[in-house]
């Protein structure tokens, strides 16, 4: 009878396993962040503004559309005239990044499974509030510690905090970070 029940816990552990790899298999690559990359709200090149950048690639078009800062990447599958037939989300890990003004070209991470750190004192691209993303709970948690803000998931993001404008209740500030800590810009 034990050895039915082991039996029944592992397959039904491979067949979910089985489940997330499809899952993830199935889910476009990122593209690399490169010089010709145009924000899809601001018109301007992405690599113009500082801070956590984001694609998103849909079902039926086989290149990324760029964000100039991660909010503005999870804003557009909030927003209802936006397409919905997302293949794919990704930000950058900002744990990753080399600086807050060089976020990486390859360090790529699923939005949906991100960590993120809203309502610090660190702002993103346009001097926007924005949504810092990481890959690990502990380095959104550090740089939380030093700068400000909440940790929250994709799902948890608050639509007043992405779709509103000026300062919130998550936090307020007029700062952007160069090489780890926040710098004051008048």
């Amino acid at each position: 009878m034990r050895f039915t029940v082991a039996t029944a816990i592992l397959a039904a552990t491979l067949v979910l396993a089985g489940c997330q790899k499809e899952e993830d298999a199935m889910m476009p690559s990122p593209y690399a962040l490169t010089a010709d990359a145009m924000g899809r709200y601001c018109g301007m090149n992405v690599l113009e503004h500082p801070g956590p950048k984001g694609q998103i690639i849909l079902q039926d078009i086989p290149e990324p559309i760029w964000f100039s800062s991660a909010r503005d990447t999870v804003a557009f599958t909030m927003l209802p005239e936006e397409p919905k037939d997302v293949a794919a989300i990704y930000v950058s890990d900002m744990g990753a990044a080399p600086s807050w003004g060089e976020p990486g070209a390859q360090n790529w991470i699923d939005a949906t499974k991100a960590f993120y750190v809203i309502g610090s004192k660190v702002r993103g691209g346009m001097g926007a509030e924005e949504a810092v993303p990481f890959s690990s709970e502990r380095a959104a948690r550090d740089f939380a510690a030093r700068n400000g803000g909440q940790v929250t998931g994709f799902e948890e993001i608050p639509k007043d905090y992405v779709l509103g404008t000026g300062a919130s209740e998550y936090g307020a500030g007029i700062e952007t970070e160069s090489h780890g800590e926040a710098q004051t810009h008048g």
